[in-house]
C-alpha cells in the first residue's frame, strides 16, 4: 500500500484484497476477552474532524485503540480552528506533537489530498470523508461485508457480483468510493437515482445508470440505499419526499422481489420512511449494524498496513511487523 489513503482509486485489486484479508484476521480480536493488540504501541493517531460524525470517528478511535495506539481527538469546534487558524497551522501543530497518522474529515473536497501532498505532515493521512468526493474506508467496509456474506474466503475479490447503489448519488462520497472500489474488485455496479441526482460526467464512471429501481432489483446481489443529503442541497431535486419514497425507496414489497440471497445495505444514518422503511431496515437481510462492526476491523487493517507493516495477515494468527509477538494474543 501507499503511504496515504485518500481515495478508493489509490487501491489496486491486490491492495484492496490485502486490506480485506488483514481485516478478516483482525476481526478475531472482537471475540477475545481483551480486545487489544500491541501492534501500534507508541504510535500516535489524530482524529481531525471538521464535520460532525459519530460512526466514523468512533470507529477510527476504537480501531486505533485496539491496536494500542495513542489517540488524540481534535474537533474543529472549540479549537483554534474556530478562531480562524488555517489547516496548515493546525497540521504543523500536529506534526510538532509527533502524529504518526492524521485521520481527517473535511467539508471541502480535496482537503485530505492537500494535507497529504503539502509536506506539512510527516506521517500518513487517511481520508475519513471529504465533501462530496471520497470516503475510502466506507467502501472497504462495504466490500468486506459483501465478501463475508456473498463470496467468503481470503484472497477472494467480488468478481461476478452485481451491486446496485440507490439514491442521492450527486452528493454522495460513499457512492463515488464504492463505484471505484467495487469495479476494482471485479463487481458490476448499477446506479439508480432520479435524473436530477445523477452527477454530470457519470458516463465516464465504471458503472451503469438506471432510473427505474424495480427493473434492477430482480438481478442484484446487494442493494445499497443512500441517505438523501438535505444539508448539501440548495435546490429542489425531487417534488416531494413521498414521491421520492414511492419511486426510489426500498420497502417490504420491493425487498421481496430481490433474490433470496441478496443483501440490503446502508452506510447510515438512515432516513427511515424515505429511502428505506422500518420493515426493511430491521429485517435480517439488512447489514447496516454489521457494517458498523466491520468498519472497526477494516480501519484496524488500514492503520496496521500504513503504520505497522505491509504484508498480509498469516493464517497462523500472527501479523508480521510485531517483533515476534503473537498479534492475536491478549494485551498483558
Amino acid at each position: 500500500m501507499q503511504r496515504h489513503l485518500i481515495s478508493a482509486d489509490d487501491l489496486t485489486r491486490d491492495d484492496a484484497v490485502l486490506v480485506l484479508d488483514t481485516a478478516e484476521e483482525l476481526a478475531q480480536v472482537a471475540d477475545r476477552p481483551v480486545k487489544k493488540l500491541p501492534t501500534l504501541r507508541g504510535r500516535t493517531v489524530v482524529n481531525l474532524f471538521f464535520e460532525d460524525s459519530t460512526r466514523t470517528r468512533i470507529s477510527f478511535e476504537a480501531a486505533a485503540k485496539r491496536l494500542s495506539a495513542d489517540v488524540i481527538n481534535f474537533s474543529a469546534k472549540g479549537s483554534s480552528l474556530s478562531k480562524g487558524e488555517s489547516l496548515k497551522d493546525t497540521a504543523l501543530t500536529l506534526e510538532a506533537m509527533g502524529a504518526d497518522a492524521v485521520i481527517i474529515r473535511h467539508h471541502d473536497s480535496g482537503a485530505p489530498h492537500r494535507l497529504a501532498t503539502s509536506g506539512w505532515i510527516g506521517g500518513s493521512v487517511l481520508n475519513a470523508g471529504d465533501g462530496t468526493h471520497q470516503h475510502p474506508t466506507q467502501a472497504l467496509l462495504d466490500a468486506f461485508t459483501m465478501r463475508r456474506r456473498l463470496a467468503p474466503g481470503t484472497g477472494h475479490d467480488l468478481s461476478g457480483l452485481h451491486v446496485t447503489v440507490v439514491g442521492d448519488i450527486l452528493h454522495s462520497r460513499v457512492a463515488r468510493s464504492n463505484v471505484q472500489l467495487l469495479s476494482t474488485l471485479g463487481a458490476r455496479v448499477t446506479l439508480v437515482a432520479p435524473p436530477t441526482l445523477v452527477p454530470v460526467g457519470v458516463d465516464g464512471w465504471p458503472c451503469e445508470v438506471s432510473y427505474d429501481l424495480d427493473a434492477v432489483l430482480g438481478r442484484t446481489d446487494a442493494v445499497m440505499m443512500l441517505r438523501v443529503q438535505r444539508e448539501r442541497m440548495r435546490d429542489a431535486y425531487f417534488p416531494t419526499e413521498r414521491e421520492y419514497a414511492r419511486r426510489y425507496g426500498l420497502d417490504g414489497e420491493r425487498m421481496a422481489r430481490m433474490p433470496e440471497h441478496a443483501l440490503v445495505m446502508h452506510p447510515g444514518p438512515m432516513n427511515r420512511g424515505m429511502e428505506i422503511t422500518a420493515e426493511v431496515a430491521d429485517s435480517a437481510r439488512c447489514t447496516a449494524v454489521e457494517q458498523v462492526t466491520n468498519g472497526v476491523s477494516i480501519r484496524m487493517a488500514v492503520l496496521y498496513l500504513l503504520l505497522g507493516g505491509s504484508e498480509p495477515a498469516t493464517p497462523a494468527g500472527t501479523l508480521p511487523g510485531t517483533e515476534g509477538q503473537t498479534a492475536l494474543r491478549d494485551e498483558s
